[in-house]
């Protein structure tokens, strides 16, 4: 079986790619680029399942495949559970600028620089939506509850891991082997959701 993971983030191709092979070995995993370029639709949706699935949706109409749209991010307790949906551009800057992961991760330290440590609960949300071409749908979502630190640790994962520490754990998520994040983390536990239903 053929599946369409509808990402150009290369960092996320190459997680969901880990997670999914372990989970779901008789699938064969594509990537935007092994596909017939098409313009992604924006992610409009105000909830992480929302945007998930307007990327499913959009990549199994234009190729015929079933598809796989996620989307995740940060969601800190002292900021209402923002940046959520706008995580990947929280600091205004647009795709393909060089250190917007940092700009992003730093703008959320200066929000919280007031907030006391006890108050630094976070979680790590991911929707994970499939779509099939005859029109079926499914949405699985998962959570990493853990805690910002103010320092950043660590150079594996990306986007915010440098500042999560998961509940249970004293490294951030960027220091943690991948398999052991894969292990725990929202998207592991979305995707391994999703796999179930392949």
């Amino acid at each position: 079986m053929k599946l369409l993971l509808a990402t150009r983030n290369t960092k996320k191709l190459v997680e969901l790619r880990r997670v999914l092979a372990e989970s779901a070995p008789h699938v064969e995993l594509l990537g935007l680029d092994d596909v017939p370029t098409y313009p992604e639709a924006p992610e409009t949706g105000l909830t992480f399942e929302e945007n998930a699935l307007l990327k499913a949706r959009e990549a199994a109409a234009i190729t015929g495949l079933p598809s796989v749209g996620d989307d995740s991010g940060l969601a800190v307790d002292a900021l209402n559970g923002m940046p959520g949906v706008f995580s990947a551009r929280w600091s205004g800057l647009p795709s393909g600028t060089p250190d917007r992961d940092g700009a992003n991760l730093r703008l959320v330290l200066a929000q919280v620089g007031d907030v006391p440590d006890e108050h630094l609960g976070a979680a790590f949300v991911c929707a994970a939506a499939i779509v099939w071409p005859d029109g079926r749908e499914a949405v699985h979502r998962g959570e990493m509850r853990g805690r910002l630190i103010r320092t950043p640790r660590g150079d594996g994962g990306f986007g915010y891991d440098p500042i999560f520490v998961a509940d249970g754990h004293e490294l951030t998520t960027a220091e943690l082997p991948p398999a052991e994040k894969d292990a725990i983390s929202h998207r592991g536990k979305a995707f391994r959701a999703l796999a179930a239903t392949l």
